[in-house]
């Protein structure tokens, strides 16, 4: 069951209480997983309260990284999962644990990849979602939909140990999976490109962009093809560029 946590880490955005920081270290360290990341963290996770909760994975807290932003802490992995029990615009196609650990596993040989769970109050946003390639829901009973942060952690790490454990086709066949920081900087320039020739709605950028998000997420692009497609907006903007000059 065990496996290298380069393969997958765990991200907490924005995590309010230190009891649940330190009870996700300890499942962590029950599914055999060890890297996590904390970005903009309400509570420490170096105090008293989240290393009673973590037991035995203190090193897990003491390893853990600090980041300003979600960004950051999806730069260098190839592949992201935002966990989200909200439904509607933006959330569709969603995974279930089951899914998402099978994802992971398939492509464990060429992609490092990232489980993102939002703040115990609100969970994440639409804006965090952007980032992540694929949505995660845990089902659960209408009467109380919301999980405590460290179980819904150890369902999916529960799921994703599975499937680590069990041999798994590479899909990916050698593929090299883009990392978050140049697919992000692939749409920074596709935002800026597809507004300057009037593809669009500069009051609302982000719906089309979302779409494209979701598209690309789908295909799973590689480093090479993310560098095509930055090509391309380049192009077109060289010729949008000359034709307003003639």
């Amino acid at each position: 069951m065990a496996m290298s946590c380069d393969h997958l880490c765990v991200v907490l955005v924005e995590p309010k209480g230190a009891g649940n920081i330190g009870s996700v270290a300890r499942v962590m360290k029950n599914f055999g997983f060890g890297e996590l990341r904390l970005v903009q963290p309400r509570a420490s996770h170096l105090g008293a309260e989240a290393r009673n909760m973590a037991v035995t994975a203190i090193d897990i807290l003491e390893r853990a990284k600090v980041y300003e932003d979600l960004a950051l802490a999806l730069a260098d992995r190839n592949l992201a999962l935002g966990t989200t029990r909200r439904f509607g615009k933006y959330r569709e196609e969603l995974l279930s644990p089951a899914e998402a650990g099978t994802t992971v596993a398939t492509l464990a040989k060429t992609a490092r990849a990232a489980l993102v769970f939002g703040p115990e109050d609100t969970g994440l946003k639409t804006e965090d979602l952007d980032l992540c390639q694929y949505c995660v829901t845990i089902p659960t009973h209408p009467e109380l939909p919301s999980m405590n942060l460290a179980q819904a952690v150890a369902v999916c790490l529960y799921e994703a140990s599975l499937r680590f454990a069990a041999p798994v086709e590479d899909k990916a066949r050698g593929k090299r999976p883009a990392l978050g920081k140049n697919l992000e900087a692939m749409f920074v320039q596709m935002r800026q490109v597809l507004l300057e020739v009037g593809f669009l709605n500069p009051q609302n950028p982000e719906h089309l962009l979302r779409a494209f998000r979701r598209m690309f997420a789908r295909q799973g692009l590689s480093e090479h093809e993310v560098q095509i497609l930055r090509g391309l907006w380049d192009k077109i903007a060289w010729l949008h560029r000359g034709k307003n000059r003639s």
